[in-house]
């Protein structure tokens, strides 16, 4: 039998969880807390079940978020003298049901000059089209840790890096929406972690109103420049077909920019794409065309072009990333 002194969580679920007149979102601080006892596996899964859930039905405050990545930067323990991406690219959409086309992006940015850091989970398999063995049919394969990443995005300005390579036990947490039955908050936090700070960051979710979540978490956390959307899929992945609202944060200042659809006429259907990985080669290569996919990659790199301050317009970065695209070296 423990002692209410033993669970030291308890505190903070009273905070969250004592009812609709005296219950309130944790501080900044108190997040960091909770966060910390989290990774430092000091919890007891009854109370970490509790607080996904309460936080899942409730959802969480930007504040919460700032505290929980507080918390996670300093388990990061990043050491001096590795090589530093320019933009952070998190993959953490776990059901895709559409091919991982935003890896050819990536790739894009990294083929021209751009270190590009991916990190992301093993997503489900069947029937769908995880992100690893796209980037695997690409001839990529997951660093097997920090050191690595950082000698790859030194050798070819693009490495890819397993969540449970730096952080296993946020890790754990994605594996309890089986038991759950839903999401929890670790999928916000590990899109909002920048594992190696890089000055730009790109995020991309399935729910729009996340947008001004994440906007908000970058600015608390002093992130120079982030571009937030709606991605297809939950990912970073820019549907040409459709207006695209970007978030913005530059220097401290949350912003909104309308991205225009390039077209509406080509009729793409993403959820009933052949998932095969090896089409991710072969588009690269230029051995199938796909125009609609074609125009989500280069949009895609577009509003990355953007953020990162090379084009001053929406149709200068648009102009840009076609370029870019068509310019492609097509090899492995």
């Amino acid at each position: 039998m423990h002692s209410e002194q033993d669970h030291q969580l308890a505190k903070y679920l009273k905070i969250i969880a004592n009812g609709p007149h005296t219950s309130r979102a944790l501080d900044r601080d108190e997040a960091r807390n909770v966060m910390t006892m989290i990774l430092s596996g000091e919890v007891e899964r009854e109370q970490l079940g509790a607080l996904l859930m309460i936080l899942r039905s409730r959802g969480e405050t930007p504040e919460e978020l700032a505290g929980f990545i507080d918390a996670v930067r300093v388990f990061l323990n990043i050491r001096s003298g590795l090589t530093h991406p320019d933009i952070d690219w998190p993959s953490y959409a776990d059901r895709h049901r559409q091919q991982p086309w935003f890896v050819l992006s990536a790739l894009l940015l990294a083929e021209n000059g751009y270190k590009v850091l991916m990190h992301g989970i093993t997503g489900f398999s069947e029937g769908l089209a995880p992100t690893r063995p796209a980037l695997a049919a690409l001839g990529i394969e997951p660093s097997k840790d920090m050191t690595a990443a950082s000698d790859m995005l030194k050798q070819r300005n693009f490495a890819y890096i397993g969540l449970e390579s730096f952080l296993p036990r946020l890790e754990a947490l994605f594996q309890l929406r089986p038991v759950l039955g839903v999401r929890t908050f670790a999928n916000t936090v590990a899109r909002a972690i920048n594992p190696f700070e890089a000055p730009t960051q790109l995020v991309g979710m399935f729910h729009p109103n996340y947008r001004s979540v994440h906007s908000s978490v970058a600015q608390l956390s002093g992130q120079s420049r982030a571009a937030v959307f709606k991605g297809i899929g939950g990912e970073i992945q820019r549907n040409p077909q459709k207006t695209c609202r970007v978030y913005t944060v530059r220097d401290g200042e949350i912003d909104e920019e309308d991205w225009p659809s390039w077209t509406q006429s080509l009729g793409h259907e993403w959820r009933s794409e052949d998932l095969s990985p090896e089409r991710i080669a072969a588009l690269w290569c230029g051995d199938i065309d796909l125009p609609a996919v074609e125009a989500s990659i280069a949009g895609t790199v577009a509003i990355a072009l953007k953020i990162i301050g090379k084009a001053d317009t929406v149709e200068e970065a648009d102009s840009m990333a076609r370029g870019m695209w068509q310019r492609r070296s097509r090899k492995l």
